[in-house]
C-alpha cells in the first residue's frame, strides 16, 4: 500500500511538472513576442508584461496558499475579489458611458472569480454545515453582482454556481472540452462582428447590446489586423492607430476586447499566444490533483472571465489577471491533508 501511495504521488508530481513547465513556456512566449513586436512597432509593452507576471505571480502564490490552506484561501480571495468589484466603477480607467463593458467587464470579471473562489472552498470544505453556508456565501455574491447593477456579472455568477453544483455529475475532460468550446464561440462571435461576417439582422441585435462605439473599435481593430497581420502596430498602440479614438469616441484608447486588441497589436501570432495561455489554464486544471468538483468549478470561472475580457476591457485591470492565476493556482494545488473533498469522476 504505501509503494502504491508513492507510485501516485510520484505520478502526480510529474503531471504537476508538465503542466507548470507548459505554462513557463507559453508566458515567457508572450513576454517575448510583446518585446518584439514593440522592438518593431515602437509600441510600449509594459501593460503586457505587467499582465504577465500578474497571472504568474498569482498562480504562484495560489498554489502555496492552495496547498496550506484549501478553505480559507479561496474565501479570503472572494472577499478581496468582491471589495474590489465595487471600487472597480471608481478607480478604472476611461468614461463609463462610452465604454459600458469597461469598467462593468472588469467589475464582472471580478465577481466570476470571487463566485468561482467560494464554490471551490464549498466543495473543499469538510462538514456539511461550513459547505452549505459557502455556497450561500456564493449566491451572496450572485446578489451583490445584481446590486452593483453589473448585469454580466450576475449572469455570470449566477452560471458559475449552476456549474459548482452541476460539477459532481460531470466528467472532468466533458466539462473542461465544453468551457474551450464556449471560450471559442464567444470569441468567434466578436470576430465575426469585427468583420462584419454576420447577417444584418443578428448585427443590428447585436451592436444594439454591445453599443455602436464598441462595435467601431472592434471594427478598427479588424482593419489594422488586416493591414498589419504578422506583428501588428506594436503593443499600447491600438489607441495610436484606430480612427475612432482619434476621433475621441474613447479615451483609454483601447478595443475593449481582449482578443481583437492581441490582434491589433500583436498580430495573429499574439493571438495565437493568448489562445495557448487560455488553453494551458485548462490543461493545468485538467491536471490537478483536486477533485473534479473544484476543477470545474474553477474553469467555469476562468471561462467566464474569458468571455468578459473578449467583450470588454478587464484584462486591463492588474486585480483581475491576478486573480485569475490565483484561482488557477489554488485549483490546481494539492492540499497538505487530502480528503475532505467530494470527487465528481
Amino acid at each position: 500500500m504505501g509503494s502504491t501511495g508513492a507510485v501516485t504521488a510520484e505520478r502526480a508530481g510529474e503531471r504537476h511538472g508538465v503542466a507548470d513547465a507548459s505554462g513557463l513556456a507559453v508566458l515567457a512566449a508572450c513576454a517575448a513576442w510583446a518585446l518584439i513586436t514593440s522592438a518593431l512597432g515602437g509600441g510600449r509593452p509594459d501593460g503586457v508584461l505587467l499582465a504577465i507576471l500578474a497571472v504568474a505571480a498569482g498562480y504562484a502564490g495560489g498554489r502555496i496558499t492552495g496547498a496550506l490552506l484549501p478553505v480559507a484561501a479561496p474565501c479570503v480571495g472572494a472577499l478581496a475579489g468582491v471589495c474590489l468589484a465595487a471600487a472597480a466603477p471608481h478607480v478604472t480607467p476611461g468614461p463609463a458611458s462610452s465604454s459600458p463593458l469597461g469598467p462593468i467587464g472588469a467589475t464582472a470579471a471580478l465577481l466570476s472569480l470571487s463566485a468561482g473562489a467560494i464554490c471551490c472552498a464549498a466543495w473543499a470544505a469538510r462538514g456539511p454545515a461550513l459547505r452549505l453556508c459557502l455556497r450561500l456565501a456564493a449566491i451572496g455574491v450572485v446578489g451583490c453582482a445584481a446590486a452593483l447593477g453589473s448585469t454580466a456579472g450576475f449572469l455570470a455568477c449566477a452560471g458559475i454556481v449552476l456549474c459548482s453544483l452541476a460539477a459532481s455529475l460531470t466528467r472532468r475532460t466533458l466539462g473542461l472540452a465544453g468551457f474551450a468550446l464556449a471560450a471559442v464561440l464567444v470569441a468567434g462571435a466578436s470576430w465575426a462582428i469585427a468583420e462584419d461576417v454576420l447577417p444584418r439582422g443578428l448585427t443590428a441585435s447585436l451592436e444594439g447590446q454591445l453599443g455602436p462605439h464598441r462595435v467601431r473599435l472592434w471594427r478598427d481593430a479588424g482593419d489594422l489586423v488586416g493591414a498589419h497581420p504578422a506583428f501588428g502596430v506594436g503593443p499600447g498602440r491600438f489607441g495610436d492607430a484606430s480612427p475612432s479614438v482619434m476621433e475621441g469616441l474613447l479615451q483609454d484608447g483601447k478595443p475593449h476586447s481582449a482578443l481583437l486588441q492581441q490582434a491589433a497589436e500583436q498580430g495573429f501570432t499574439g493571438v495565437a499566444l493568448l489562445t495557448a495561455a487560455f488553453a494551458w489554464l485548462l490543461f493545468a486544471l485538467w491536471r490537478s490533483p483536486r477533485s473534479t468538483a473544484v476543477v470545474l468549478t474553477a474553469g467555469a470561472a476562468l471561462t467566464s472571465v474569458a468571455a468578459v475580457a473578449t467583450l470588454g476591457n478587464a484584462l486591463s485591470v492588474t486585480s483581475v489577471t491576478a486573480g485569475a492565476g490565483l484561482l488557477a493556482g489554488i485549483a490546481t494545488a494539492r492540499p497538505l491533508q487530502d480528503g475532505g473533498e467530494a470527487d465528481g469522476h
